[in-house]
């Protein structure tokens, strides 16, 4: 489907479509509920949101990340790489691998941007033009702690009515995550004029750097 997309893609048209695109973004409120970390060093969170390109690059832009992986998460080693996951019957979903310093993010503040500007939550078992379970919005929980976050602030979210249709993000236990292929990896900034990331990712780099001008940073976090 994304391959689809991609070729089907006029240039000409690309500049307008990237306009409108930009904005759909939805200015949330922060968590009632973020407690400071009692922890010391990195955390992880792994996210899934749709193409891994677009979620993993708006989080290499955030202050605070130290790295960002595009992955899978929620099926088998066996079956975790791409020409599998993307025929959608794996169980995987096309997750990235979040790590932050707690001290300068916090995991209320990546949610935030999760559900704002790296993906739509309201959109079940798709993200834009990719169709299928393997882009499905998920947050794939490693502890009590971010289950009880994530299920808080999607339950304030839901009830502030920010959204036009309900939430259908799932939590789901993290069992395992599987870096994915290495040309998925900084895909976003080693592909800026691809016109799939050209509508369907750069608005939400352009939507980061807006709503959230405090976390934005210029230089991404690159994996290599």
């Amino acid at each position: 489907m994304r391959l689809a997309i991609i070729l089907a893609a006029v240039l000409v048209i690309v500049a307008p479509l990237r306009a409108g695109a930009a904005e759909r973004a939805v200015v949330l409120p922060a968590p009632f509920y973020d407690p400071q970390s009692t922890t010391g060093g990195e955390q992880k969170l792994v996210v899934a949101g749709g193409c891994f390109w677009g979620v993993q690059g708006v989080f290499q832009r955030v202050k605070g990340v130290s790295r960002a992986v595009s992955g899978y998460a929620g099926g088998a080693r066996e079956s975790a790489h791409y020409d599998q996951v993307s025929q959608g019957d794996t169980r995987h979903a096309e997750a990235v691998e979040i790590t932050y310093d707690p001290k300068k993010v916090s995991l209320g503040e990546l949610l935030r941007v999760y559900f704002s500007v790296a993906h739509d939550p309201t959109q079940l078992n798709r993200q834009g033009p990719d169709i299928g379970a393997q882009y499905r919005s998920a947050i794939f929980v490693a502890n009590g702690g971010q289950e009880k976050l994530a299920r808080d602030y999607i339950a304030q979210l839901a009830g502030a009515k920010v959204f036009s249709a309900p939430i259908v993000t799932t939590l789901e236990p993290l069992k395992a995550f599987y870096p994915a292929e290495a040309y998925h990896q900084d895909y976003l900034v080693r592909h800026p004029t691809q016109p799939y990331i050209v509508y369907n990712d750069l608005p939400k780099i352009d939507n980061l750097k807006r709503l959230f001008p405090s976390l934005y940073r210029e230089s991404p976090a690159l994996t290599n």
